[in-house]
């Protein structure tokens, strides 16, 4: 079975961990909350740093009045052979070792500052301090702000539950074990500590109780009903502490001749005599690393389980938002070649209907281009008055002499002109679907949304691809309308003719008509044929003009979108494939965070493997 000294310092060392990455409690569900602590909670005067110096056995915690505890302090206590030299280490400075302990005081005074400034605020980040030394024992104590009653100048008004609220923070989580130090010359009753104790452990189940300042009680009273328990039983026993007189402070009295003091104090007192063995501060100090190693032992299963939890929810979330990109050029190359595929897929999966949009494109063709087509202004074009109009001006000088077949030219060429406005609006219709669908497929790439400057340039290159698509697709259209007046059906109009000749023949003796003389219903009739031979046009580039259409834009953005931009890449260096993989810098934060987070996780599960179960 693991040593105690190898448990408490496996947690010691996770913590300092944790504290590292940011995660130091009191702030929502994390490693840090499943770890067993020991909290040391008491109100201004409590004699809360005399206790935590008398089981240091060192004088190194700042004092003065007020609030002087304004960061919460995580002391972890290091046994060390006898013999050894003591010194301290911050976490927040690694690299020096401090064997001077006036140093320790100053330097928790300067880092409390650096967080909070010269103001009398607090802050919630913890200064980390491990300590080395031969007389103390294997423990980690955690030393809040002492609770107050009344906000003092230069501190807000919120004070007093700010503190409150930090401390309860701490003391609230299942895995906190409460020290809760009450001076025995005030009522038990009014002890700020046990109040707070009672709301959050109401059982006593995770509550040592310590009475300080017996020393000085009233001459005649004592401390035996809450030492024994009377007055307010806990599951665990009291402990009682005689703290350094302020003489002795003054005097700087040695911190181990003060608990060889504490001890031939009880050793002699007449009240407190039979408790000796189970009073002082080197008896709490054994106590609480027997019951946190007790402790530690007991929650390493569910430490375990929300260990491997926590790898799990991190290589997901890492697996989402994308692994490191390799550095050299040729796995740039292929990862941006992969994205430009993922990005394809998604924009063909809309084209092809596995996801919505690319039927936009048929409602261009089978709603938007026939009432575009319907909207023509034929009527006004063949009305009888614009027949006569061109008719004559196509005939000049010498009117026709048996069908106005200029005429019919001029009338048929200015029809067939007005499809092409329908034709053009097509092709910009689709290529409005197509840059749509774009934008949407580059959103919905998952793989891309880690690389926005990768996505801009494959937005860019597909949007640009799409223009010459419009460009060769617009002169195909104009060409099919060209095409129409460029060779006309002549079967069509051999037709018109030759059934009236049958129906109503010239009588021999009649006169030949003559172009000024036609009558409205003649140019009627021009009109009527002209009408006829367009309607059949427009019904030919109904179906001609979509076939176009696809051909030259959706067709081509299926097969080359990015063809263009394939090629551009290939002859891109090394620096400049590495610039189209930047990342947002948030999410390269996130992930860096991430992996950081994962690293600590898995040592620690290491450490717990290699550790808890010898």
């Amino acid at each position: 079975m693991a040593t105690m000294k190898s448990l408490i310092g496996l947690i010691n060392k996770i913590q300092r961990a944790c504290t590292v990455l940011g995660d130091h409690g009191g702030e929502g569900m994390s490693l840090w909350e499943a770890l067993p602590t020991v909290a040391v909670v008491g109100g201004q005067s409590s004699g809360k740093s005399s206790v935590l110096e008398s089981v240091v056995g060192r004088d190194f915690l700042p004092r003065g009045s007020g609030i002087v505890t304004r960061r919460p302090l995580v002391l972890q206590l290091h046994k060390t052979e006898d013999g050894t030299t003591e010194y301290a280490e911050f976490l927040h400075a690694p690299r020096k070792k401090f064997t001077d302990f006036a140093a320790v005081r100053k330097e928790i005074e300067d880092e409390t500052d650096r967080m909070t400034g010269k103001s009398k605020a607090i802050s919630n980040i913890p200064i980390q301090l491990s300590i080395y030394s031969p007389n103390v024992v294997n423990l980690t104590l955690i030393d809040l702000p002492g609770l107050t009653k009344v906000a003092v100048e230069g501190q807000p008004e919120s004070i007093v539950a700010d503190i409150e609220n930090m401390v309860r923070s701490y003391v609230e989580k299942p895995n906190c074990i409460i020290l809760a130090i009450s001076p025995a010359n005030q009522d038990i009753a009014t002890s700020d500590a046990i109040k707070l104790a009672k709301e959050v452990d109401p059982t006593g189940e995770r509550t040592f109780g310590v009475a300080t300042k017996l020393d000085i009680m009233d001459k005649g009273t004592d401390c035996l009903d809450v030492l024994e328990g009377r007055a307010y039983r806990l599951q665990h026993p009291w402990v009682g502490i005689v703290n350094r007189s302020q003489a002795d402070i003054n005097k700087r009295v040695d911190m181990i001749a003060a608990r060889r003091k504490e001890r031939e104090y009880f050793e002699t007192s007449p009240e407190y005599g039979h408790l000796a063995s189970r009073m002082g501060s080197e008896y709490l100090a054994k106590l609480l690393s027997q019951h946190l190693e007790t402790v530690i032992r007991q929650k390493i299963p569910s430490i375990v389980a929300l260990i491997n939890k926590s790898i799990d929810e991190i290589n997901a979330e890492l697996d989402r938002i994308g692994r490191p990109i390799a550095v050299d050029s040729g796995a740039q190359l292929y990862t941006i070649l992969e994205l430009c595929r993922a990005f394809d897929r998604v924009f063909k999966e809309h084209l092809d209907g596995g996801r919505p949009g690319g039927d936009r494109i048929y409602g261009v063709f089978d709603h938007q281009l026939p009432a575009a087509l319907k909207k023509l202004p034929f009527d006004r074009h063949l009305s009888t008055k614009n027949v006569q109009k061109v008719v004559s001006e196509a005939d000049g000088y010498q009117p026709h002499l048996i069908a106005p077949e200029q005429g019919y030219r001029r009338l048929i060429d200015g029809s067939i002109s007005y499809f092409k406005g329908p034709a053009e609006a097509t092709v910009d219709a689709v290529h409005f679907v197509l840059k749509e669908l774009v934008r949407k497929s580059i959103s919905e790439t998952e793989e891309l949304k880690r690389f926005p400057t990768l996505a801009s340039d494959i937005a860019a290159a597909a949007n640009e691809a799409l223009e010459r698509f419009r460009d060769e697709s617009r002169k195909t259209v104009l060409r099919l309308v060209d095409m129409e007046s460029s060779y006309l059906t002549v079967e069509f109009f051999r037709k018109l003719h030759l059934e009236p000749e049958k129906e109503k023949p010239n009588p021999r003796n009649a006169p030949q008509p003559n172009a000024d003389i036609y009558s409205d219903s003649h140019f009627r009739k021009i009109g009527s044929n002209v009408s006829a031979y367009i309607n059949m046009v427009c019904d030919t580039l109904r179906i001609s003009l979509p076939k176009a259409v696809v051909y030259c834009q959706v067709r081509e953005a299926k097969r080359s979108l990015l063809n263009f931009f394939y090629a551009q890449v290939g002859r891109k260096e090394k620096e400049k494939l590495g610039g189209m993989l930047d990342e947002d810098p948030q999410l390269m934060e996130r992930r860096g965070t991430l992996a950081k987070r994962l690293e600590l996780y898995k040592q620690a599960r290491d450490d717990i493997d290699a550790v808890a179960w010898k």
